[in-house]
């Protein structure tokens, strides 16, 4: 998965329950340098997360599909505060991605 795919489906759940916050922020900001995704793209991945029509993207392979899954838990985290709204995005993304719920287990306790 290409690296902005990445950095939007994290900000589609950071911005999920409706603000972002200083640590998500920061945490949005060290994934774009950390993935080399330029600002102008940033900016429209913003624009995008926060439209009517923002959904995520689901990776095409399992290895990809964990790796977002850990992504999104550390998105979730970032602010401190689980929104019940995140759980449901993630919860959904976790059931259209066809993980198992021990495997979804194994997932939370390896970011956990």
């Amino acid at each position: 998965m290409e690296s902005h795919v990445k950095l939007r489906n994290l900000l589609v759940m950071a911005a999920a329950d409706g603000s972002l916050t200083e640590r998500e922020i920061a945490f949005l900001s060290d994934r774009r340098y950390r993935w080399d995704v330029p600002e102008d793209v940033f900016a429209n991945l913003i624009r995008y997360a926060i439209s009517d029509g923002a959904e995520l993207e689901i990776p095409d392979s399992h290895d990809e599909r964990v790796e977002m899954l850990q992504d999104l838990l550390r998105m979730m985290a970032a602010d401190g505060d689980l929104a019940e709204v995140e759980k449901q995005l993630f919860a959904a993304a976790s059931v259209a991605m066809n993980i198992s719920d021990d495997e979804l287990k194994e997932i939370i306790d390896s970011v956990v």
